[in-house]
């Protein structure tokens, strides 16, 4: 940005009505050959868009690659192969009772808890990827369209021009904006520190709330305990399909 800081001048588009309004002064570059902005904006359009979203994108796919192609430690299919039904807990889902899920199944389910994370957190980093490159499309097409093609000079509708720059301008702090958002739906960690550090303005989301929810999921580990290891193979297929 600083070689605009030397070209920018303000000028009038209508001189003749300089002495009696500043509504058509402008502020725009002034460079001292037609080929310098042309360098300038092809460089600037590198820089600030095909660079940053050509690293972006190869870093992502290899997080997202890590992420949703390659097994835990630990090995799901190993788990798979080596399941057994347990005769105690058959013992008592007939009989009724609330017994402690087996080691085996622990491991089994936290395994595939932690899949399910992985994948959401990829997922994630596609859509932050995908809203970057919407948001600074325009505006950076819209620039090497002007400064380096040298159109909209003649535009017969220039405040459509307008509108379009000033919507283009509006998209990329837009897209600083949406980053929260995409978080909140897509990241329950998020969810969780945003609630802890607004609990003081919203008592709704504090702490107490937080604990009656881990209440609710350990009275509601004796029905969980009850599902048939058949079912929770065939979710566990569903997910890691």
């Amino acid at each position: 940005m600083v070689p605009q800081a030397a070209v920018m001048e303000c000028s009038s588009v209508l001189p003749e009505l300089a002495n009696r309004t500043r509504l058509f002064s402008v502020c725009d570059e002034h460079w001292a050959d037609e080929l310098y902005p042309k360098i300038y904006h092809s460089c600037f359009f590198i820089v600030t868009y095909l660079a940053p979203l050509g690293l972006m994108a190869m870093a992502y796919f290899q997080i997202f690659r890590k992420l949703w192609g390659r097994q835990i430690p630990g090995t799901t299919s190993a788990l798979v192969r080596n399941w057994k039904r347990p005769s105690e807990q058959l013992e008592a889902q007939h009989q009724g009772l609330c017994t402690e899920p087996q080691p085996r199944a622990r491991a089994f389910l936290a395994e595939v808890k932690q899949m399910r994370a992985r994948r959401k957190t990829a997922k994630m980093l596609m859509v932050v990827l995908l809203v970057f490159a919407l948001c600074y499309l325009p505006i950076s097409v819209l620039n090497v369209l002007k400064r380096v093609f040298g159109m909209f000079r003649q535009a017969s509708d220039r405040e459509a021009v307008y509108a379009c720059f000033t919507f283009s301008h509006w998209l990329v702090y837009a897209n600083s904006a949406a980053n929260p958002i995409i978080y909140n739906f897509l990241s329950g960690k998020f969810r969780e520190q945003f609630k802890a550090a607004f609990s003081c303005c919203l008592p709704g989301l504090g702490p107490g709330s937080s604990a009656r929810h881990k209440s609710l999921s350990l009275q509601s580990r004796c029905s969980v305990s009850k599902v048939s290891e058949h079912v929770v193979l065939t979710t566990v297929t569903t997910v890691l399909s």
